[in-house]
């Protein structure tokens, strides 16, 4: 079963739970793919990592967004938010340790076979690809910029 469709029958799954912050997490999710498809004509349906790529991007910016109720001294917002995240991390792959990403991304420098800064862009290229949903961008670049370095 696709991502796409295990979300769907979340949705199902939470009308009848009556869960209503997981029902509005997927659903929202569900329009975004909808969109993306729409977006590029023909599409039937996205490939699992598409939708991991678009789940990812929702959770970043849930976590931001609770990151600043919390400063604004919001915490029903951040709360919120925080129960939105916790639904979206359900369907991501599981978030990379720090020395596994040191790992990955001393794979991909041999891989690449880089040995200065002025590679970085070739180690990020792949390690970006690889390591999708994995691992934050940033850090990702944090630690191919400690390696390469």
């Amino acid at each position: 079963m696709s991502l796409e469709q295990q979300i769907s029958k979340g949705i199902m799954e939470a009308m009848k739970a009556k869960d209503t912050v997981r029902l509005m997490t997927l659903r929202n999710v569900k329009k975004v793919i909808l969109e993306a498809k729409s977006a590029s004509a023909g599409i039937a349906e996205l490939s699992d990592e598409e939708v991991i790529k678009i789940i990812g991007k929702l959770a970043k910016q849930g976590t931001d967004s609770a990151n600043i109720y919390t400063q604004q001294n919001r915490p029903d917002l951040a709360a919120e938010e925080s129960a939105q995240v916790a639904v979206l991390q359900e369907y991501l792959p599981k978030q990379m340790t720090p020395e596994e990403l040191t790992a990955a991304v001393r794979e991909i420098i041999t891989e690449v076979g880089a040995t200065s800064m002025k590679e970085m862009g070739k180690v990020m290229g792949v390690a970006s690809k690889r390591l999708a949903g994995r691992a934050d961008g940033k850090e990702i670049s944090a630690k191919v910029k400690e390696l390469l370095s």
